[in-house]
């Protein structure tokens, strides 16, 4: 093999962990220096997906963010709640903006290496072997977003509950949305008492993300979300005229599945097959950014990449939340309810962003109380 196929790094995977961690290594004085590769067999040249996140203030990627709103909204048969989220904002990037920016940047650095290949295996010694379809490459140390082999058929055993969604883009010929505030859930268009909700995110007027989402441990077929957006569109939003102008689809895993034991000297596992799409949400861009520095600081430490990724007491909290959506996955529309009507939402996102005090975690888990909660703590608790 010649010294060209052996790099310092090795990135297994262009998606939102991969992009950034490679970004996150030519902003940092040291480590720019080191010879990374970046290898997957996508050019990641189409928008696959829209990431949504709240902060506080500028930010990095403010640049590519399509729209921030100050305001969301909750409904459900029950109540209709208006959430201000100073001095939160919460902004929108699609993906393709995000590839594109970051391949441009990276791009600049001449110890950046893009790869388009496939990845057949990793063979851990005194570093890594990298068996690809087109070539074989070695590493010093390899960050890999595949999920593990082992996660099909051992997922049984641990806790799954499936974000899948289908969502439309449309435009429309006259106003028709408010683009001062987002629907973070809108609970009136449940699918059979399951907890299925429409989120709308209006980028303009007459211009909209309308997405139906569940939070379920079965999918369903493609035409029940078309059904769903459909109706809420034409009958909910009374919009007669509109075009579809482009249309998403997925399912993030909202599991407890250990994927952190995957973590080697030499091979550390990174994004969806790391363990970092939060388990209790599936939100994952900014725990990504938070991962990344972590990871950055550990490496100039001399620590091991996945030193301290994760704090324990919110893998807890989110085993306990998924055993209640699984098992009671009706009860899902009362969650969201009492968490949104009995929280300031400055406590909600630091307890969804795994910064919150003991104090915010007991005012959380107090709004949830109930014998759900309890009898899946009790659950969780012996199953440790």
């Amino acid at each position: 093999m010649s010294h060209e196929n052996h790099f310092d790094y090795i990135i297994i995977g262009r998606g939102l962990a991969g992009l950034q961690l490679a970004l996150g290594f030519t902003k940092d004085n040291i480590l720019k220096q080191k010879k990374v590769a970046l290898i997957d067999p996508s050019d990641k040249s189409t928008n696959d997906k829209t990431w949504s996140f709240w902060e506080i203030g500028v930010s990095k990627w403010d640049a590519i963010t399509e729209k921030s709103w100050e305001t969301a909204l909750f409904y459900s048969k029950n109540k209709s709640i208006t959430l201000p989220l100073e001095p939160y904002t919460y902004k929108s990037i699609r993906s393709i903006d995000f590839y594109n920016w970051a391949k441009e940047i990276l791009q600049k650095s001449s110890n950046i290496h893009f790869i388009k290949d496939s990845i057949i295996s990793t063979t851990e010694t005194n570093n890594v072997l990298v068996q690809g379809k087109m070539e074989t490459y070695t590493a010093d140390h390899v960050f890999d977003s595949r999920i593990p082999k082992d996660y099909y058929s051992e997922i049984s055993k641990f806790t799954l509950v499936q974000q899948h969604f289908k969502g439309w883009i449309i435009e429309t010929e006259t106003p028709h949305f408010n683009p001062n505030a987002i629907t973070m859930m809108d609970y009136r268009f449940q699918h059979q008492n399951s907890t299925s909700f429409v989120y709308v995110l209006p980028f303009s007027e007459n211009r909209a993300l309308i997405e139906y989402t569940f939070f379920t441990p079965e999918t369903v077929s493609e035409s029940v979300y078309d059904d769903a957006i459909k109706d809420y569109i034409e009958s909910h939003l009374e919009i007669e005229k509109y075009k579809i102008v482009e249309t998403e689809m997925g399912n993030i895993p909202m599991t407890d599945y250990p994927f952190w034991n995957y973590n080697t000297k030499h091979i550390t596992k990174i994004g969806t097959g790391g363990g970092w799409v939060k388990g209790s949400t599936g939100y994952s861009f900014k725990h990504t950014e938070k991962n990344v520095a972590t990871i950055i600081s550990n490496i100039k430490n001399g620590q091991q990449p996945s030193h301290k990724l994760f704090k324990k007491k919110y893998k807890f909290y989110d085993k306990i939340f998924l055993n209640v959506l699984k098992t009671n996955n009706e009860k899902g529309v009362w969650i969201f309810e009492q968490f949104y009507a009995k929280n300031a939402i400055s406590t909600m996102f630091r307890f969804l962003d795994e910064e919150s005090s003991f104090t915010e975690d007991v005012k959380i888990m107090r709004s949830l109380f109930s014998w759900n909660f309890i009898s899946a703590f009790l659950s969780v608790l012996f199953r440790r």
